[in-house]
């Protein structure tokens, strides 16, 4: 990724954190998440039921835990690494500073 795409990111998240918009989850089926639209990796890792978390219009992810109620809890959002994880996929690694 560029450093104009990376600076991009951070700039959506942070958007969304001053939003300060309601976290919430439901424990549902990988099927029935997925249905809803919810995103998930690492299907390989996930058990019969799984926790889906919907951040307010913004989000929806099938995600272990624990969170935040809010997103204007988090801080600022900042990467700190991007790199390439197979072809055509980029991981990023970031942090919450407060």
């Amino acid at each position: 990724m560029t450093p104009e795409q990376l600076r991009a990111v951070e700039d959506l998240v942070n958007a969304q954190i001053v939003r300060d918009l309601t976290v919430t989850w439901e424990e549902t089926t990988v099927e029935q998440a997925r249905a809803q639209g919810a995103i998930g990796l690492f299907a390989e890792r996930y058990g019969e039921r799984v926790k889906v978390y919907t951040v307010g219009d913004f989000s929806k992810e099938i995600c272990g835990g624990p969170h935040v109620e809010h997103t204007g809890e988090l801080g600022h959002f900042r990467i700190v690494k991007e790199e390439a994880v197979g072809s055509g996929l980029r991981r990023i690694r970031a942090v919450l500073e407060t």
